[in-house]
C-alpha cells in the first residue's frame, strides 16, 4: 500500500512541478507579497481536489479522464471540458518543450535544439508504454524535491530567514482559488488515467495528503525566497536564476539540470494524459502516438517560455474555476445522494 501510495504521490507532484512551477515563474504570477494565507488555502484545496478525483477514478476503474469528468459535471458539460483538457494538455506541453529549450540555453545549447532534445526523450520514454512514466517520476521527483528545498533553505539562511506571516496582511488570498484551478485539469487527466491500477483506498490518502503537504511547504518557502529577489526577477526568463546568482556557477548548472528534469516529467505527464484519451479513437504503439504529438507541438515553441506562461496560465486559472467548484461540492452532494439511497 505504501509503495503504491508513494508512486501516485510522485505522479501527482511530477504533474505539478514542471517548467512553470519549478522555475518560480508560475508561483510569481499568482502569489508574491501577502500570499502566506493563499498558499495555506491552496494546500487544503489541492488535497481535497486530489482526493475527490482519485476516489472517482478508483470507483470507475477508469483508464482515461472522461469518466471522471462525466461524474463531476454531467455528460453535456463534460464534452466541453473534454475539449478544454485536450487543448490545455496540448498547450501546456508546448510550454514544457519551450521551457526545456530555455533551460538548456544556460549551457549554450541553441533554443531550437533544446526543444528537440526534450521532445525526443519524451518519445523514448513511451517505448515502455505508460509504465515508464510512473517509474521515472518515482526516481526523479524525490531528487528534485530534496535539491529544491536545500537550495531554498540555504538561501533563506544566507538572508537570515526573513520569513514573515502577518495575518492582517494577507490580501492576496483569492489567488489560492485560481492557482488551484489552474492545476485541476492536468490532475484530472493524469489521475483519471490510473484509476484501474489503484488497489487500495489507503493509497489515495497517502498520495493526496503527501502531495498536498509537500507542494504547500515548497510553495511557501519558494514564494518567500522570490520576495527577497523581487527587484531582479524581471531580468530573468526563469526567476529561480535570480536566487541562484548568489551561488557559485556550478550550483546554477546543477539546478538547471534538475529544472530541466522537472520540465521533462511534466511534458511526459501532458503526453501521457493526451495518449490515454487518444487511445479511445486511435490504436497504435504509445511511442508512435507520442512522436506524432511532439512533431505537431515543436513549431509552436517559438512563441517563448515566459510569454506562453504569462498569457495562458492566468486564463486557464479563471476558466477552470467551475471545475474546482464542482470538485469541492462533489463530496457534499455525493454524500447526500448516498444518504437518500440508504433511506
Amino acid at each position: 500500500m505504501w509503495a503504491n501510495g508513494l508512486k501516485w504521490m510522485f505522479l501527482i507532484i511530477g504533474t505539478m512541478i514542471g517548467a512553470g512551477y519549478a522555475s518560480g515563474r508560475e508561483l510569481w504570477e499568482f502569489f508574491g507579497a501577502e500570499s502566506g494565507l493563499a498558499i495555506i488555502l491552496f494546500t487544503i484545496l489541492f488535497t481535497i481536489s486530489c482526493k475527490v478525483i482519485m476516489t472517482i477514478s478508483y470507483e470507475k476503474k477508469s483508464t482515461h479522464y472522461l469518466p471522471v469528468l462525466q461524474e463531476l459535471m454531467g455528460k453535456r458539460l463534460s464534452k466541453i471540458y473534454d475539449v478544454m483538457i485536450i487543448v490545455y494538455l496540448f498547450s501546456t506541453t508546448v510550454i514544457m518543450l519551450a521551457g526545456g529549450g530555455a533551460t538548456l540555453e544556460v549551457v549554450h545549447v541553441p533554443y531550437w535544439l533544446g526543444t528537440l532534445i526534450i521532445g525526443g526523450l519524451v518519445v523514448v520514454l513511451f517505448l515502455w508504454d505508460t509504465k515508464g512514466m510512473t517509474s521515472m517520476n518515482a526516481f526523479i521527483i524525490p531528487i528534485l524535491i530534496v535539491f529544491l528545498i536545500a537550495i531554498l533553505l540555504a538561501f533563506q539562511s544566507l538572508k537570515g530567514f526573513p520569513i514573515q506571516f502577518k495575518i492582517d496582511a494577507q490580501h492576496n488570498w483569492p489567488s489560492a482559488l485560481t492557482f488551484t484551478a489552474l492545476n485541476i485539469l492536468p490532475l484530472i487527466a493524469v489521475i483519471g488515467a490510473v484509476g484501474h491500477e489503484v488497489k487500495h483506498k489507503g493509497e489515495m490518502w497517502i498520495a493526496c495528503i503527501g502531495s498536498g503537504v509537500i507542494l504547500g511547504s515548497i510553495s511557501f518557502l519558494y514564494n518567500e525566497s522570490l520576495l527577497q529577489v523581487a527587484g531582479d526577477i524581471m531580468l530573468y526568463e526563469i526567476p529561480l536564476f535570480a536566487i541562484l546568482k548568489h551561488y557559485p556557477y556550478f550550483m546554477m548548472l546543477i539546478m538547471s539540470a534538475l529544472l530541466w528534469l522537472a520540465i521533462y516529467t511534466t511534458a511526459a505527464a501532458g503526453v501521457f494524459g493526451l495518449l490515454s484519451r487518444m487511445r479511445a479513437w486511435i490504436k497504435g504503439p504509445a511511442w508512435l502516438l507520442a512522436l506524432f504529438l511532439i512533431a505537431i507541438m515543436s513549431p509552436l515553441t517559438t512563441f517563448g517560455f515566459s510569454t506562453l506562461i504569462s498569457i495562458l496560465y492566468p486564463l486557464y486559472g479563471v476558466l477552470n474555476l467551475f471545475v474546482l467548484a464542482s470538485l469541492l461540492l462533489y463530496p457534499v452532494f455525493h454524500h447526500r445522494a448516498l444518504l437518500g439511497r440508504d433511506r
